[in-house]
């Protein structure tokens, strides 16, 4: 697996997590920002993940990883037994995202989180004027086999942390081409395409 280069939002990510920390990637996939974090940064980095498939891929790279569900697993942990648990593009994927949230920051002492912005504004239009459930680069699932089930905006994520007294340390709106914009919250919702959030306990 080469670990030099990265998609943008793990990147970000991994720019987040201080060298020689301790992490937990939830849903860890192939292990590409896990395999990062270790080789790069000296961070003592586990992961969890789902599919078989997925562990299989970090197992055979020599990473620590567990098959597991954030829905059901995180809360095997101890209190703040990370510095950072990471969920990268699979908060939208989970049956209940306010408790994974909250079982992410009791675990660790902050969270990063990535999404994708349902508030896109090619989303609105391809809502408004075709009808049917939006296909984009960030969804390109079917509206019957997709695997996300709670689809938010970035402003139902801030309005989330609100309500749950969560501190937003850091947050990163990127466009359609993966890159970073700095626009206000109104703008950042309709043009970004993906968010990553630092987040920790008030």
């Amino acid at each position: 697996m080469s670990v030099t280069a990265i998609r943008v939002d793990l990147q970000l990510i991994a720019d987040m997590v201080d060298p020689a920390t301790r992490a937990l990637d939830v849903g860890c996939g192939d292990g590409s920002l896990l395999a990062y974090l270790v080789n790069f940064k000296r961070v003592d980095a586990r992961g969890m993940e789902l599919s078989q498939t997925g562990v299989n891929a970090c197992v055979a790279n020599g990473l620590s990883v567990i098959q597991g569900d954030a829905d059901a697993d995180l809360r095997d942990y101890p209190d703040d037994a990370f510095d950072y648990v990471i969920l990268s593009q699979t908060l939208q994927a989970t049956r209940e995202p306010r408790e994974v949230l909250r079982q992410m920051l009791r675990v660790g002492k902050r969270a990063i989180v990535s999404f994708p912005n349902f508030a896109h504004w090619q989303v609105r239009l391809r809502l408004v004027f075709g009808g049917r459930m939006p296909e984009t680069p960030s969804l390109p699932f079917k509206w019957y086999d997709t695997p996300n089930i709670h689809l938010c905006s970035i402003d139902d994520f801030r309005g989330l942390c609100r309500d749950m007294g969560v501190r937003i340390e850091r947050a990163i709106v990127l466009d359609r081409n993966s890159r970073p914009i700095n626009l206000p919250p109104l703008l950042a919702n309709l043009v970004g395409e993906q968010a990553v959030f630092m987040l920790r306990r008030d």
